[in-house]
């Protein structure tokens, strides 16, 4: 039956078949279906009016699986493996072991082998581990979706619908699944992850009988997996869902390609500078040991151990256990990354824009007040806002559920709904049309200044007066003291139809009767003023932006002493220069009358003038600016399209919460900076150690062996990074990528690790007399011991210094004093340190053709390794106060 039907839908070539093989296949049949009476496409889905039973629901589960996309699937071990191993950090040390394996030092290869084990082996067994404890803890803000089953409203997560499933959309819903539309009442869908149309697209149940479509999208009559309903209701009952929809189909054929945050090009930009570096280094030296020492192949793997020395192999690893361990943190705070590399930027946010009602606020609203024109308490006033709550069948409200709470009052037996105008951002109202008192009554509900635009006359207890404009600033005092008090205000208007007109639109909501207003108080959280105080104390000013009115957010914004001088409404920014645009979304803190599109140009503004823009909202009208925002921030009560908007999701819509938040972002971009800066300025000081040793000792510095040991111990005590304290100074402010101070620090720090190198060199050729190393009477053995001797007091400065270094470069304060490492940072320190000195005396010394030092030798170290402490303190400190401490 299906390949019947296929005839009024075209896709590609006229000759293309059907065949259940092609690539279009899936688009055909739903196509097909929905081209039919809708009856016949229930029949031919197995399904009914009245959904599926829950029985049938479970079966259709089994049997097409979970409602879900491909690329939502995490890697297996081999494609996680295959995956990391591209990084050429790891390809770079690949090639090293290989080489090495290849002109027979199997030891150096071992080693770097497990290197590359260490880094990419850590990175993976903690990266899998904080990302199935982050993936659970994500089940809490799992998108979720109605649908009919056993003929009953029944809530159920996305990945649980099944063809057949009649599913209810309004305002606010994702689409779950590719799906045919059976009922539509004033339904638009926004199509624009799928079309890239930025305006909403009418739907309806509706299809034109000789109509021909040249794609699935020009479907009236459909809806697509990756929608989102900006407006109306609707009953669809699903056709395809997971990756036999239009969407998964796509996310099958494509990789999600994933924007590269400053953060990441920054990474990256280091990451190529020291490969460069290293290339640089290993050829010099290569060249230099060759000429000088005559033995080329000596040469070759002594370049490729300054090769491995010279990389910052770890940091793949440092970068990533450092963000999953930031998420765990942040997890346990109710803060969920549903993107990792989010939480940098969490953490360099400098604006933070937020919406008013939730946030500021309890969120709680309370029905206070129903009033005539007058101020006097009107029951009518609230009897007829009782009816457009009560049968709205649209997205109840916080505003419709407190008018819904006065449960002492009833709907008549013969009060019915006729018709409904749901709301529109545009409208900012709604309509309901009941069957009331012998007529077809329509009960407007909104904002006020919309209402009095639709209004021409006003009522007063029983009398009706014509609505002129010179009473207009009468009519609203009433208004403007509930809006002085903090108070919500809505309108409430009627018309009576005669009961023989039974279809409404828009147009109708004219030639209303002004009865009276509603009033609605939300108190501010009482965790608000104390959030703002926290989040400008840490460098992050608050900008709110509202739909609501001036009056209400003024009010608000006081008592939470929200800094808030002028308040600026939508109509004055629309009416803005570019140049004035930008200087008002800079310099005011509060904006209010705004529509969603004006939301979202003020968030691009604000990143256009170079600053890291967070948005928290939760509303549908929120979406685009989460979107646009460096940061997408939603909670875990928000429609489905904010949270799928979102990077971070909030499990409390508290700006406390939010600033825990934010302070462990820095946090964990303040670690992978301590190690950027300690192996950028490490690096930059052996360039001067190596060459001039190569040049001037008749030997090699260091064994190849020994300078892979040594960075194999020195990449263990860099494990402890991500368990680091921070201190409290370094996160007062937002931190912000800064590659240039990156350069100035590996400047002026790097060269002071090779003057107490040089002074090593000088300490084992004069004191402990290694220059007997030229006299001409040494023998072969006497040689190889004074080289040997040297290579091993080097080795253990070289690796004391470097693992000492990073307690000095991670504070800004006095270390083991002003500022103490965490105890796991502390441990592989000592750890290693200890290693150091015990493997000259250990077993192993003969393989790293290492001896034993002299008793006095330890004497020497001490007092290097306090001088280059103090050193190190002294232009460290030096160089926060002149360039800062980005």
């Amino acid at each position: 039956m299906i390949k019947n039907l296929f005839t009024r839908f075209r896709i590609g070539s006229e000759a293309q078949s059907p065949d259940p093989r092609t690539s279009n296949d899936h688009e055909r049949q739903f196509a097909a279906l929905c081209t039919v009476p809708f009856r016949e496409a229930l029949r031919t889905l197995d399904t009914t009016l009245h959904g599926l039973t829950a029985e049938v629901a479970e079966k259709r589960l089994d049997e097409y699986g979970p409602n879900e996309l491909s690329h939502l699937k995490r890697l297996g071990f081999w494609a996680d493996m295959a995956h990391r191993m591209r990084s050429p950090l790891v390809i770079q040390l690949v090639v090293i072991a290989l080489v090495s394996g290849f002109i027979g030092e199997l030891k150096s290869a071992v080693i770097v082998f497990a290197m590359i084990v260490l880094s990419v082996g850590l990175s993976y067994v903690l990266d899998r581990r904080s990302s199935l404890t982050v993936e659970s803890l994500g089940k809490r803000v799992q998108s979720r979706t109605f649908v009919l089953r056993d003929g009953v409203e029944t809530e159920v997560r996305i990945s649980e619908i099944v063809p057949g499933d009649i599913v209810l959309l309004q305002a606010g819903s994702i689409v779950p699944a590719d799906l045919r539309l059976i009922t539509a009442k004033d339904f638009f869908v926004s199509q624009s992850a799928m079309t890239g149309e930025s305006m909403p697209v009418e739907k309806s149940r509706a299809i034109a009988e000789s109509a021909v479509f040249q794609s699935a999208m020009d479907l009236p009559n459909a809806c697509f997996l990756g929608t989102s309903v900006t407006s109306g209701t609707a009953r669809g009952v699903v056709i395809n869902t997971g990756t036999h929809t239009l969407f998964g189909a796509i996310s099958e054929r494509l990789s999600e390609i994933r924007e590269e945050t400053s953060f990441d090009r920054g990474v990256r930009s280091f990451t190529w500078l020291m490969i460069r570096f290293m290339a640089v280094m290993v050829f010099a030296v290569f060249f230099i040991v060759g000429l000088t020492k005559g033995d080329w192949t000596e040469a070759l793997l002594f370049g490729l151990s300054i090769a491995v020395g010279l990389t910052p192999e770890m940091l793949p690893m440092i970068v990533t256990v450092n963000l999953a361990k930031g998420a765990l943190t942040m997890a346990k705070k109710k803060v969920i990354v549903k993107r990792l590399p989010a939480i940098q930027n969490f953490g360099a946010i400098d604006i933070l824009c937020t919406d008013k009602t939730g946030t500021l606020t309890q969120d709680r609203v309370l029905l206070e007040r129903h009033v005539d024109i007058v101020g006097h308490t009107s029951e009518e006033v609230l009897n007829y806002a009782y009816l457009n709550s009560y049968f709205q069948t649209g997205l109840r409200n916080l505003i419709d559920r407190a008018v819904l709470e006065h449960d002492d009052l009833h709907v008549e037996q013969n009060c019915r709904l006729v018709d409904e105008l749901p709301f529109d951002f545009q409208r900012r109202r709604m309509s309901v049309v009941v069957d009331y008192e012998g007529d077809h009554v329509l009960v407007c509900k909104g904002a006020v200044e919309e209402i009095y635009a639709c209004c021409s006359h006003y009522q007063i207890e029983d009398e009706v007066y014509p609505l002129i404009g010179m009473i207009h600033a009468d009519l609203f005092e009433e208004v403007e003291k509930l809006n002085r008090e903090g108070f919500r205000v809505l309108g409430i208007a009627y018309r009576e139809f005669p009961q023989s007109k039974t279809v409404f639109t828009v147009g109708d909501e004219s030639r209303l009767i002004l009865l009276g207003f509603i009033a609605f108080f939300d108190p501010p959280k009482v965790s608000a003023t104390e959030a703002i105080e926290l989040l400008t104390k840490a460098g992050v000013e608050i900008k709110v932006l509202t739909g609501d009115n001036a009056l209400v957010t003024e009010k608000v914004c006081r008592d939470v002493r929200l800094d808030a001088d002028r308040f600026v409404t939508g109509a004055e920014l629309s009416q803005l220069s570019p140049g004035d645009f930008s200087k008002t979304v800079q310099d005011c803190n509060a904006f209010v009358k705004l529509s969603p599109a004006q939301k979202e140009q003020i968030v691009k503004e604000l990143r256009n003038c170079g600053h890291v823009v967070g948005f928290m909202g939760d509303g549908i009208n929120d979406a685009t600016a989460l979107k646009a925002a460096d940061v997408g921030i939603s909670v875990d009560s928000a429609v489905d399209v904010a949270k799928e908007a979102a990077d971070i999701v909030l499990l409390e819509k508290n700006l406390l919460v939010l600033e825990e938040g934010i302070m462990e972002g820095r946090k964990v971009f303040a670690n992978i900076v301590k190690y950027i800066r300690m192996g950028a300025s490490s690096n930059f000081g052996n360039m001067f150690s190596v060459v001039g040793a190569s040049y001037l000792l008749p030997f090699l510095p260091m064994q190849p062996i020994q300078i892979l040991a040594n960075n194999l111990l020195y990449d263990f005590s860099q494990t402890g990074i991500p368990t680091d304290n921070v201190d409290e100074e370094l996160i007062v402010r937002p931190l912000k990528w800064n590659i240039k101070n990156i350069k100035r620090f590996m400047v002026f720090i790097g060269p002071i690790s090779s003057i107490f190198d040089y002074a090593t060199f000088a300490l084992m050729w004069f004191f402990f007399h290694c220059s007997a190393f030229l006299d001409p009477s040494a023998g072969a053995m006497q040689k190889e011991s004074l080289a040997r001797l040297f290579q091993t007091g080097w080795f253990v400065e070289s690796l004391l210094t470097q693992t000492l270094i990073v307690h000095i470069i991670r504070t800004k304060k006095l270390p083991f004093f002003g500022s103490r490492a965490s105890f796991h940072m502390t441990m592989t320190t000592l750890i290693v340190m200890a290693i150091g000195v015990w493997l000259p005396y250990s077993p192993f010394a003969s393989d790293l053709q290492m001896v034993p030092l002299p008793a006095v030798y330890w004497a020497w170290i001490a007092a290097f390794l306090l001088t280059y402490a103090v050193l190190t303190h002294v232009v460290k400190a030096w160089f926060f106060k002149r360039f800062g401490g980005d």
